[in-house]
């Protein structure tokens, strides 16, 4: 069985598209599958269309948050809610090709691979400062953690049974998914796709939500936040010690060395 995993913010006018177009691949894929929808409190018709969707089709699961929890929740609830062999995250808006899960069944069933992820060579219709600032938080968080979150290297993937049971034993309170998948080091095969435009909608990322994105990635998997401290005290002590040796050795206090301090 294979386990979709897809979490819903608002997206009343992508799942008319999305449903049809992945229930289209799956049934030609020879296995038993199910779509796992998580409506992450949205306040559109989302959570009213997932009902009608599971009403006809036996195929169709949704859990539904009270509130808005963010996408790391829906994915992470989506998981340990499914209970296929293969799970897979996806995003209703169709930039994630559903074409793409035949080739991912293939590598994780018959090639060996435990993951088998989308990686996206570009960032076609994307606004030039997202892409700018999206491309430096990957690069310095590559650095900051030592782990492989380059940029284009996101969600969408297949992973087995073994690989998702590793992922559930973490217990973080703030997950950061792309940073697990990483960190948990099972055997992943990329497949590149071309960045494609919503298929309907508008996204839901601002900068803002962008930003706070990038601080739980930044803290969840790098220590340097939390040496920073460290590191000024250990600054101002070494200039409280240098203030006090020129004022023994000269007789002058070092005004400049206390402006520091």
């Amino acid at each position: 069985m294979i386990s979709l995993i897809i979490p819903c913010f608002n997206e009343e006018e992508s799942l008319p598209l999305f449903y049809p177009e992945a229930t289209s691949v799956l049934q030609k894929m020879n296995c038993d599958y199910e779509l796992i929808f998580v409506n992450d409190g949205s306040r559109d018709r989302t959570l009213a269309i997932l009902k009608e969707l599971s009403e006809k089709d036996p195929h169709v699961i949704y859990l539904s948050f009270s509130r808005n929890f963010g996408k790391e929740a829906a994915m992470y609830a989506g998981l340990q809610n499914a209970s296929g062999d293969y799970c897979v995250f996806m995003d209703a808006d169709l930039q994630h090709p559903p074409a793409l899960l035949k080739n991912m069944y293939h590598a994780v069933k018959y090639e060996g691979y435990d993951c088998c992820a989308g990686l996206r060579e570009d960032r076609t219709g994307e606004n030039p400062i997202r892409t700018f600032l999206s491309r430096s938080f990957y690069h310095l968080i590559g650095n900051a953690c030592h782990l492989d979150m380059g940029d284009g290297k996101g969600d969408f993937r297949m992973m087995n049974r073994a690989m998702t049971d590793s992922i559930l034993e973490l217990k973080e309170y703030n997950r950061y998914m792309k940073g697990i998948f990483s960190f948990v080091g099972f055997d992943t095969k990329w497949i590149p796709f071309h960045n494609t435009e919503r298929a309907a909608g508008k996204t839901k990322w601002n900068f803002r939500s962008l930003f706070r994105y990038a601080m739980d990635g930044m803290l969840s998997f790098s220590s340097a936040p939390a040496s920073l401290p460290g590191f000024i005290g250990m600054f101002l002590l070494i200039a409280a010690v240098v203030t006090g040796l020129v004022s023994v050795f000269t007789g002058h206090k070092a005004n400049w060395i206390l402006l520091l301090v």
